[in-house]
């Protein structure tokens, strides 16, 4: 009896179907041609910031940073996000770049100099648990928020924003269009305070969320190559 019973309960979990893929459970419908299109037909754009030492400057330049500051956010029109993400600092392509230097260098005593530095970075950056720090800035785009357009514009386009951006590319370009439009503006007030800033990329976004989705795995099961990955559609 508890044979049947057994083979019975085998046999409901062979049958057992997949639960639903977690993309669904994401706001993210797609990311291409460098924005990130959500389910609420709305777009986003990042843009990658350098940091600067502020504590570092004298009093006229904090001051003169804080004023470049405040005007920057007193000319924005819509909100912006800022995100400052915390990681585990990747040394790999820099220790890559030290053992190919190791074997290139004819010299012995350089060799062994180079292995011993590679080591002692190594060690320090596993014992001392070494953050980098990144900061992004998020530039949205809302249809029903632009000004530029009029209401019955905004109205059409709110009924069913997400099948406007999948049924027609045009709708998607003129969109996408506005959020570059937006997206230099930030640009452009961002290197007015003396801050470098670049805009990310199709790879470049896919690369951020996969980190930001996964941060327990993202270091020991690094992202597979964009082209070669397999996304299920029908949202």
């Amino acid at each position: 009896m508890a044979k049947n019973e057994q083979t019975m309960q085998s046999k409901k979990l062979a049958k057992a179907k997949p639960g639903p893929p977690t993309q669904r459970f994401l706001d993210i419908a797609e990311i291409r041609e460098d924005a990130v299109i959500l389910k609420d037909g709305t777009l986003r754009a990042v843009i990658m910031v350098s940091s600067i030492n502020f504590a570092l400057k004298s009093v006229d330049e904090q001051q003169a940073m804080i004023q470049s500051y405040m005007q920057f956010l007193n000319g924005l029109e819509y909100p912006i996000q800022i995100v400052v993400q915390s990681r585990k600092m990747d040394i790999d392509s820099y220790i890559a770049e030290l053992n190919k230097q190791e074997a290139e260098i004819p010299n012995e005593l350089l060799k062994v100099q180079i292995r011993d530095y590679r080591s002692f970075i190594q060690e320090l950056v596993e014992l001392g648990e070494i953050m980098q720090k990144r900061f992004y800035v998020v530039v949205p785009y809302d249809p029903a928020t632009d000004k530029t357009k009029n209401f019955f514009s905004k109205l059409s386009e709110a009924i069913s924003p997400a099948s406007v951006v999948k049924l027609s590319q045009k709708n998607f370009k003129e969109r996408k269009q506005s959020l570059q439009q937006r997206v230099g503006i930030i640009q452009g007030g961002l290197t007015g305070m003396g801050l470098k800033n670049a805009v990310l990329d199709t790879q470049g976004l896919i690369e951020l969320y996969y980190t930001v989705y996964n941060p327990d795995v993202y270091d020991q099961q690094p992202m597979k190559d964009v082209n070669k990955l397999k996304v299920e559609e029908g949202f």
